[in-house]
């Protein structure tokens, strides 16, 4: 695996970053899960990279090499991104952003519309002030911290339902809704499984810091960026199986930005779909 990265960030924090190459390939932003962290994208770095994309994954601050910023907004992040776009190079990319990464790349794309050429929002969750999706996201990983009266309390609900180290995360997900069988026959895959858990260190370098603080940027909605900034090309990918996202979050984000494509899959789940973003990226208009 090529080696982690840091760049030195205006307001004294670091990000961590992984360039996974190949040099001249388009380059990708990945905009990680929550939780996750720049190790996200390694498995699909290797076909991308064949294809022609140079995929660079980036820790959100609280995650991996990236230093907590507590309080932050979805805007907030860009930024960061755009620190390690300068880094390597890439005054031009495409962001990608899985789950919780959705918001992140949408904010890419509406605070810099001159750098990002296009953008695949991939599981996503939708804006948060639209109640009714919000009300679909009941697990105590997400509405529970939504609803949490401030970051300590957060951060001690979460400590309990996730473990400091997300040790209990899986068992959290087996007592949620029942997931598809495309997504349980990669739960039995044990290729996926050890990317999974040797991916768990890097979620929880700063314990749960990361992950309460991308739950409480997004239960606010997406008030911190302005989506009819956007300029590029945006595919908003779901599977029409998802229970941890319902596909109706995509429906609604295809909605609110303009001109945005819409690609629903049926039958694959929120990481049964992960095989169609390499796909979709070939497709976004050059």
């Amino acid at each position: 695996m090529p080696e982690t990265r840091t760049v030195a960030l205006a307001d004294g924090r670091v990000a961590g970053f992984i360039d996974y190459g190949p040099p001249r390939g388009t380059p990708v932003i990945w905009c990680h899960g929550g939780p996750g962290s720049r190790v996200e994208p390694m498995a699909f770095a290797g076909p991308a990279g064949e294809a022609g994309f140079r995929v660079i994954g980036v820790d959100r601050p609280g995650y991996g090499k990236s230093t907590p910023k507590p309080g932050r907004s979805i805007a907030d992040w860009v930024p960061d991104a755009l620190a390690v776009a300068d880094a390597v190079d890439a005054p031009r990319f495409i962001a990608v952003g899985v789950s919780t990464g959705g918001g992140y790349s949408l904010a890419l794309a509406a605070r810099a519309p001159a750098r990002v050429t296009g953008v695949v929002a991939c599981c996503a969750l939708t804006d948060m002030r639209w109640g009714e999706g919000k009300a679909m996201m009941r697990a105590p990983m997400t509405a529970g911290i939504w609803n949490a009266p401030d970051r300590e309390a957060a951060l001690a609900l979460a400590t309990d339902v996730m473990g400091t180290d997300g040790s209990k995360m899986l068992n959290q997900a087996s007592e949620g809704a029942p997931l598809p069988p495309a997504d349980l026959a990669l739960m039995q895959d044990q290729t996926f499984m050890n990317g999974m858990l040797s991916a768990l260190p890097e979620m929880f370098a700063f314990s749960v810091q990361g992950y309460v603080d991308d739950r409480l940027a997004d239960g606010v909605g997406w008030g911190s960026f302005d989506l009819t900034n956007i300029r590029c090309p945006v595919t908003v990918l779901h599977g029409e199986a998802d229970s941890v996202v319902p596909v109706a979050h995509a429906r609604h984000t295809a909605s609110l930005v303009r001109g945005a494509t819409l690609k629903i899959v049926p039958e694959l789940g929120h990481f049964s779909i992960m095989g169609h973003v390499l796909p979709t990226l070939q497709a976004l208009p050059k």
